[in-house]
């Protein structure tokens, strides 16, 4: 006689699929003050952007089939707010436009922290895993209380002489060096006045996540993106979706892989962005469900996430302020 085994339905996980396109072209992501130098500021970068943007979609058509492509484009509202949805988002459109461009998905950099009174940044943050260095002894304190994420062994504190001389000096070694090592030490977040303050870095990694339809909250996807019917968009930036559908495009606003075009000054920044990448816990369950799809088109992607991003950085005319500073 057979025995009947009961299981609560919480205790099987299901992790909710997602629409993929093939690719994910980010066609923008600045600052405030580049809107704040006007719709020619804009149009420059467009016109730049549409050079690498043929080229992209030239490299994907290699592939031997017609590439699902869709475009997005990230806005900062989060470290500060410059002029309206209504005032600016048509000036972004009607730009990309005049250079050519489609913007198929508009998305608040604030959402990368709270959408839809989901704390994605911090559920995040509870996934960082990090890895410790060998030799490590548990003495250095989790990146859960520091905010900050290494890549490998930082350099220890020295001590000094009676006459000043530093003992003991032991330079930073990478985890994963190859020969040589180059150490990166990542601000994850700030406080400000009791206030957590996420950095651009770790925004921009909840971001690619999502891109690449591996961020779930309980299981179910987030920044969905919103089809926008109204004719006018809203006077504030809270009124906004997160993500917004702007054109009638049939390719998925995640995808399979993600190419950024944006200039060279988020070089810094974007690094930064891949060392997060390779230390989060992503959900098994939406790596499964890409892995498998993405290999039944005969596109496999890379086992490691960060891989599956990759970036066009052109250089702008001119001096240009370092990214990372708002």
């Amino acid at each position: 006689m057979s025995e009947a085994v009961f299981q609560e339905t919480t205790a099987q996980p299901r992790t909710q699929s997602v629409p993929l396109a093939h690719l994910s072209l980010e066609l923008g992501h600045l600052y405030m003050e580049d809107y704040e130098a006007g719709p020619k500021r804009l149009g420059e970068h467009f016109a730049e952007v549409r050079v690498w943007a043929d080229a992209v979609r030239a490299s994907a058509a290699r592939r031997g089939r017609r590439p699902r492509i869709s475009t997005c484009f990230l806005i900062d509202d989060y470290f500060s707010r410059f002029s309206t949805p209504a005032e600016l988002v048509p000036m972004v459109l009607k730009e990309a436009e005049k250079a050519g461009l489609v913007i198929d998905y508009l998305a608040r950099e604030s959402a990368c922290a709270v959408a839809d009174r989901v704390e994605l940044a911090e559920s995040v943050m509870h996934r960082l895993v990090e890895s410790p260095p060998p030799g490590s002894h548990g003495s250095r304190p989790p990146v859960s209380r520091t905010g900050w994420l290494a890549n490998g062994e930082r350099s220890p504190s020295a001590s000094r002489s009676a006459l000043g001389e530093v003992k003991g000096w032991q330079p930073p070694r990478e985890t994963a060096a190859r020969n040589h090592s180059i150490f990166m030490d990542v601000e994850l977040w700030s406080e400000e006045d009791g206030r957590r303050l996420w950095s651009c870095p770790f925004l921009a990694a909840v971001w690619q996540l999502a891109r690449l339809g591996l961020l779930r909250h309980l299981g179910e996807p987030v920044l969905v993106p919103t089809e926008w019917q109204g004719a006018d968009f809203p006077q504030e930036w809270d009124r906004l979706p997160p993500v917004v559908k702007l054109s009638d495009t049939k390719a998925a606003f995640s995808a399979y892989r993600t190419c950024s075009l944006m200039p060279n000054r988020f070089v810094a920044v974007e690094d930064a962005v891949r060392l997060v990448l390779d230390q989060i816990d992503v959900d098994a369950g939406a790596l499964r469900q890409v892995a498998e799809r993405s290999a039944a088109e005969g596109m496999p992607v890379p086992a490691a996430v960060a891989q599956r991003a990759t970036y066009v950085f052109y250089e702008e005319p001119g001096d240009s302020s370092e990214a990372g500073g708002t």
